[in-house]
């Protein structure tokens, strides 16, 4: 089973396959606004839905933290664009 988990330290989410890592979905953090540059699955992993989870694990940290994040990683604006739940962390929705 993929597990995926938001580890603060590296300020990304991660996927693990057990111990293996499979994908991430990196940020920078400058206070209150955070940038989603990077989000990557191993393609033998693909169609599973994992970098959606890993974008999730992310928005899911920084409306914790009451931070909004800067999409800038094609993929994660994509998401931000076509998926209302994101509005309310997107700081481009401001």
């Amino acid at each position: 089973m993929i597990e995926v988990v938001y580890e603060k330290d590296k300020c990304r989410s991660a996927a693990y396959d057990g111990e293996k890592l499979i994908g991430e979905c990196d940020c920078r953090e400058n206070g209150p606004v955070w940038t989603a540059y990077h989000t990557e699955v191993d393609p033998a992993y693909g169609g599973q839905g994992i970098a959606g989870r890993l974008v999730a694990a992310v928005a899911q940290a920084a409306l914790e933290r009451g931070a909004k994040i800067v999409p800038q990683c094609s993929y994660v604006r994509r998401l931000f664009e076509s998926k209302p739940e994101y509005a309310d962390v997107n700081a481009e929705k401001v």
